[in-house]
């Protein structure tokens, strides 16, 4: 029976994770974690990480980057595999999830879709017959989400310049002078509704245009696939890792 620590429990991610692993016969929810309120819960919850009194086999982090110093003291303390599916980090952050790494093994994906990845691959290979097209990503999600744009969208720009390095991104076009650059990837981020999210690659040549796009029904494959990875990470050595891996 695998014991599973919620980092996030009382948003909407994290309601939909806790019920996910009841559903599963070999996971076991141990706590959850969240400064909000989490009367309504049916599990054992605290504020903060560091006042967790159980030990668990993994941590599925679904949160905001802002408790990453609080989820790392934790799992490093304690030597627990964690699973990071929070979006919204700077590069000093992602320093330390990778610093992180070199103690404890640490499952890092902005989107744990198994469709979104297979996506991945399919970019990139469009952006390896197609180099001399113009590349633009749009993103669509609900209108709570706070972090723009999504990092699946960065995740995307991030594959396309795996292949075609010399590209830069260009967020949200405005202004008079925003003639598009030969070496840019557009990025747009649109917010409305309970849209669950929707990322579409936009490959536009002279006289066509192809299209790459993957849309989210429901937040379940995300909490899914987080289970997955917590799944594989538990029985890895220290280090990083991500989809390609776990593929």
């Amino acid at each position: 029976m695998l014991k599973v620590i919620i980092n996030g429990c009382s948003g909407k991610m994290g309601r939909v994770l806790a019920r996910c692993i009841n559903e599963e016969s070999d996971l076991e929810l141990l706590c959850g974690v969240s400064p909000q309120n989490t009367e309504d819960l049916n599990f054992k919850t605290y504020s903060t990480m560091s006042e967790i009194n159980e030990k668990s086999d993994v941590v599925i982090d679904f949160s905001h980057h802002s408790t990453l110093d609080d989820v790392l003291s934790y799992t490093i303390k304690t030597k627990t595999p964690l699973v990071i599916a929070t979006t919204g980090y700077n590069d000093e952050e992602l320093g330390k999830i990778h610093e992180a790494s070199k103690i404890i093994p640490i499952f890092h994906s902005y989107n744990m879709s198994l469709g979104v990845n297979v996506l991945l691959r399919l970019v990139k290979e469009a952006a390896n017959v197609l180099s001399n097209f113009d590349i633009e990503v749009i993103e669509k999600h609900h209108n709570k989400k706070v972090d723009a744009p999504s990092g699946t969208a960065v995740m995307i720009a991030n594959a396309i310049k795996e292949v075609l390095p010399s590209l830069e991104n260009n967020y949200g076009r405005y202004g008079r002078e925003s003639k598009r650059k030969e070496n840019e990837i557009g990025i747009h981020a649109i917010r409305g509704g309970t849209i669950v999210g929707e990322h579409d690659v936009i490959f536009a040549g002279h006289d066509e245009i192809v299209e790459i796009k993957h849309t989210a029904q429901s937040k379940d494959i995300f909490a899914k696939g987080s289970i997955a990875a917590a799944k594989f990470i538990v029985v890895q050595e220290a280090g990083y890792y991500n989809m390609d891996n776990m593929f």
